[in-house]
């Protein structure tokens, strides 16, 4: 049967990301503030019908082609819930090169040694990122996914607790790390890369995600920690 697309991302176009990606400069130690600079803000209008999708201002197109690419179901996992679902992004090869190729671009020059991809999406978006820019590719997996000896950080669910977890040995002391993932929301799981990262001795360089959902403030969580997103999601 053909896939049936629903309603996409409601957007308004801001500075470009290959703008941002090019002419990104050395990043400072801390700051999200020029990490939010250097991103894409792709925010709705609500004036317009919910679910429908404008390019707005001089963006780059191909952050255009990539929101547009991006489909949204109402009410998916439970009631409420807007889900942001990149596997339509995924069947158009165009936005899926896109997508990589503007983070390819912003950390080619940067020195990342180790990509570090949150399960389950950022091993999507993280392997070939690491291969384009020469750096090896980590997974940070849920527990009891990984063989061997692992190393593992905790964090908050909104009821209860769960965690993540990395080979021993997998990232070492003085490793530059980029952590990838789909998507910001709380924050909680990249927090918890993030620590998990530091806690070996690595410096986590910054995080990114192909999308966030600002009203959900996972910004807050990381602190100075910078974050790079390609779109923002509108709230409902």
């Amino acid at each position: 049967m053909p896939l049936r697309f629903q309603p996409r991302l409601r957007l308004r176009l801001l500075p470009s990301a290959a703008a941002a990606a090019a002419s990104a400069p050395p990043f400072p130690p801390h700051g999200p503030a020029s990490a939010t600079g250097s991103s894409v803000r792709l925010t709705g209008g609500r004036r317009r019908r919910r679910g429908a999708a404008v390019a707005m201002a001089s963006g780059d197109a191909r952050v255009a082609g990539i929101a547009s690419s991006i489909r949204v179901i109402p009410d998916f996992p439970k009631p409420g819930i807007m889900f942001q679902d990149i596997t339509t992004l995924l069947l158009d090869p165009k936005a899926f090169r896109d997508t990589i190729d503007l983070f390819v671009e912003r950390y080619k020059d940067q020195g990342i040694t180790v990509v570090a991809g949150v399960e389950a999406r950022g091993f999507i978006f993280g392997p070939p990122i690491a291969l384009a820019i020469g750096a090896k590719f980590v997974p940070l997996r849920k527990p009891k996914k990984l063989p061997g000896e692992v190393i593992s950080e905790e964090y908050s669910l909104e009821y209860g607790t769960d965690k993540i977890e990395m080979h021993v040995g997998a990232v070492e002391a003085n490793d530059r790390a980029l952590v990838v993932d789909d998507l910001i929301a709380t924050g909680g799981t990249l927090c918890a890369a993030v620590k998990l990262l530091e806690r070996v001795g690595a410096k986590v360089v910054e995080c990114a995600c192909v999308i966030e959902l600002p009203e959900l403030k996972g910004r807050d969580k990381l602190g100075d920690r910078p974050v790079f997103v390609l779109v923002k999601a509108d709230g409902a």
